[in-house]
């Protein structure tokens, strides 16, 4: 298979497998999406979407999120972990573009662009610890950064098809590749396509 026709067959069955694609942190608009995925660095959704309508019931917007001290906020989000951190951040408005929503606390690149491309549907291929995995396990990026691995997903994937391919491949890798307990038989993109070296590796590791 050539690299344009590996390409192809992870975004055919992709699309296959992922039809409709459910965004993973639960919000209502861009601001309460801002929050959740601040909130989502180095925690997990499940936890995040259990913090949020606790705290979104409380404020669920920036003009009311400003009354709140970053004490009040601190106790709420605490189960999420990085409190002092996040609670700094989760203040004022969400702007639209990359550069403003980098220059915003405890915001960073792969926050500014899920926010980008799921609140304002403005391409982006934000890339998590699962997608960095993919692109290695794919023979796609060399592993070496997450800022290299993005690069290379918005080289060879088509623009227009970022904003959902981001979120299939974050679904795929938890359904079919996880970091622990893969099993490469229920993974049909890396049995199909996989880089050799993790391929010989997992087959190693087995016997």
């Amino acid at each position: 298979m050539t690299k344009q026709e590996k390409v192809d067959f992870v975004i055919e069955t992709l699309n296959r497998l992922y039809p409709e694609i459910p965004i993973p942190l639960d919000h209502k608009d861009p601001y309460t999406l801002l929050i959740a995925v601040l909130l989502s660095a180095q925690s997990t959704d499940v936890r995040v979407n259990k913090i949020t309508p606790i705290l979104f019931n409380i404020a669920d917007n920036p003009y009311a999120m400003v009354k709140l001290s970053v004490e009040e906020i601190r106790d709420i989000i605490k189960p999420v972990g990085l409190s002092p951190m996040k609670s700094k951040g989760i203040h004022g408005k969400v702007p639209a573009s990359f550069e403003a929503l980098e220059a915003l606390p405890a915001v960073g690149h792969k926050t500014a662009s899920v926010v980008m491309s799921q609140a304002f549907n403005i391409p982006a291929f934000p890339v998590d610890t699962h997608i960095h995995r993919l692109m290695y396990r794919w023979g796609f990026s060399n592993g070496k950064n997450v800022v290299q691995t993005e690069k290379d997903a918005k080289r060879l994937f088509p623009k227009e098809l970022w904003n959902d391919l981001h979120l299939q491949i974050i679904w795929y890798a938890r359904h079919y590749s996880p970091a622990r307990g893969w099993d490469l038989e229920k993974d049909v993109i890396t049995k199909t396509i996989g880089r050799k070296t993790v391929l010989a590796d997992y087959y190693k590791k087995k016997k």
